[in-house]
């Protein structure tokens, strides 16, 4: 599983150099064998997940401002929309700074699933499936 993992650095670091796109990332982690990741944005960590049980956290970024109290579903809405528009100004630690904003604390994404949930300090939650696969 360690080849998983290495993946999954590379994943986190090539989506902090906006290298990477999100639908890539699945991809590759999917292909890599992962079974998802919790972003914690209050502790800057990602850690990911194989079927098995293992885990690494890999630290990152802290988002520019402390993660709001409370949690705005429908701005963590717009942001998430405005990363799936790939805009050319769009930027991960912007993302990422923009949702702490709207009171995002974190957010769990399952590829088995095929979800991300993003949660609230306060409890509250937003679901996003992912976009279904191209006919």
């Amino acid at each position: 599983m360690q080849h998983g993992f290495l993946a999954a650095e590379r994943c986190l670091r090539g989506a902090e150099a906006d290298e990477m796109t999100f639908p890539a990332i699945v991809d590759a982690l999917m292909a890599a064998g992962l079974d998802g990741y919790l972003t914690d944005l209050r502790a800057g960590e990602t850690r990911y997940y194989a079927p098995g049980g293992d885990s690494r956290c890999f630290s990152h970024a802290h988002p520019g401002s402390p993660v709001a109290l409370a949690f705005d579903g429908d701005a963590v809405r717009d942001v998430i929309r405005e990363a799936q528009e790939r805009l050319p100004d769009y930027r991960y630690l912007g993302f990422l700074d923009k949702i702490a904003a709207a009171g995002c604390a974190g957010y769990v994404v399952s590829f088995p699933g095929r979800r991300v949930l993003y949660f609230g300090r306060d409890g509250e939650t937003h679901v996003e499936h992912f976009p279904r696969a191209a006919a």
